[in-house]
């Protein structure tokens, strides 16, 4: 006896299930990491806790010194150098930031009436020190007699290393260093001049020195 299958009784064959492309994988793949690192940036604080200790305050001083004939008393982070002591804490400005390495001499003043940079300088180190500023150098309108000479000589263009200059040419003066010309240069020599001013700049100490 022979059974014929009619065509509808004949099921279909199966179709192999297609693999995933790469490009789907990777999809997926970069899909389902990224939610996980999510997740654990998430979740992280909530792991690790949300509180954390306040930063420690820095160790600060207690320092008192004499600052153009005014004494002074302040307290400052024990890394504060003079010369921030004395911009942002005395606002006395004319001490300028140059290189802040010591390299170009735009922050010297006089401590103890030796010339110093002050941004090299610590602050806490100063205790019962005599500081003398640009500010300083002036009695009242009376200008300093190196401070005319500058401007008699016209020693400066921009002015910005000015002060620095000028302070360096004090304590040179008061250190005897400017028996020639080649001695002042010698001996102001950390002071730099971006504009090329040392010609006049020397021929002003020099007036200054001779008519001391």
């Amino acid at each position: 006896m022979s059974i014929e299958l009619t065509e509808s009784a004949v099921p279909p064959p199966t179709e192999p299930t297609s693999a995933p492309s790469r490009r789907t994988f990777i999809a997926t793949t970069t899909a389902v990491g990224g939610a996980v690192v999510a997740g654990g940036l998430i979740a992280g604080p909530a792991a690790l806790g949300t509180e954390t200790g306040a930063a420690e305050a820095p160790p600060s001083s207690d320092v008192s010194l004499t600052v153009n004939g005014k004494r002074h008393t302040v307290t400052v982070d024990n890394r504060t150098s003079l010369l921030d002591l004395l911009r942002e804490h005395l606002a006395l400005t004319g001490s300028k930031k140059g290189c802040n390495a010591g390299a170009c001499g735009a922050c010297t003043v006089l401590v103890d009436g030796r010339r110093v940079n002050s941004c090299l300088t610590l602050a806490v180190r100063l205790e019962g020190a005599e500081v003398t500023t640009i500010e300083g150098l002036a009695d009242g309108d009376e200008l300093h007699p190196l401070q005319k000479a500058f401007v008699e000589q016209d020693a400066f263009q921009c002015g910005y290393c000015t002060p620095g200059q000028i302070m360096s040419g004090v304590g040179c003066i008061q250190e005897g260093h400017t028996g020639s010309a080649d001695e002042i240069r010698e001996w102001m020599s950390g002071n730099i001049c971006r504009c090329g001013c040392y010609v006049k700049i020397v021929r002003a100490v020099e007036q200054t020195a001779h008519r001391k």
